[in-house]
């Protein structure tokens, strides 16, 4: 609950700020362009890597095991590709970070991390 207002205030006031120094030192035109941009690539990496887990996860659940791996590589695609997706350049960066290989294996680790402290404090339930 902490992070949410880091999530409503700060975050946009600082994309806000980063924009219009972006607009002042290379240009109005140029910072639209290079947020238009990202905003392509966001959801055409995020459709690529999303399709190819979604592919690993099928081939890995026909030889019957539990596809964690491709769960975990499609949640990080998903928040990737959300990032993007959202004008500024600092959650820009953060989305790339999501998708390129070696943060997202970082990520991947503390996602793990997070799972396992949420499953040990027993806020979760089991239903069969």
């Amino acid at each position: 609950m902490r992070y949410l207002f880091l999530l409503i205030i700060v975050v946009p006031a600082a994309e806000i700020g980063v924009l219009l120094l972006s607009g002042n030192f290379i240009g109005v035109w140029p910072t639209i362009g290079i947020i238009l941009f990202t905003g392509v690539l966001g959801a055409y990496l995020a459709k690529k890597q999303g399709l190819e887990t979604i592919r690993r996860a099928r081939e890995q659940m026909s030889y019957g095991r539990m596809p964690g791996e491709a769960i975990l590589d499609g949640i990080s695609v998903l928040i990737g590709g959300i990032l993007l997706l959202i004008p500024g350049f600092i959650t820009d960066i953060a989305g790339l970070l999501f998708l390129a290989p070696p943060t997202k294996s970082l990520f991947k680790k503390l996602m793990i991390k997070w799972f396992r402290k949420w499953m040990d404090r027993n806020t979760f339930t089991i239903i069969r």
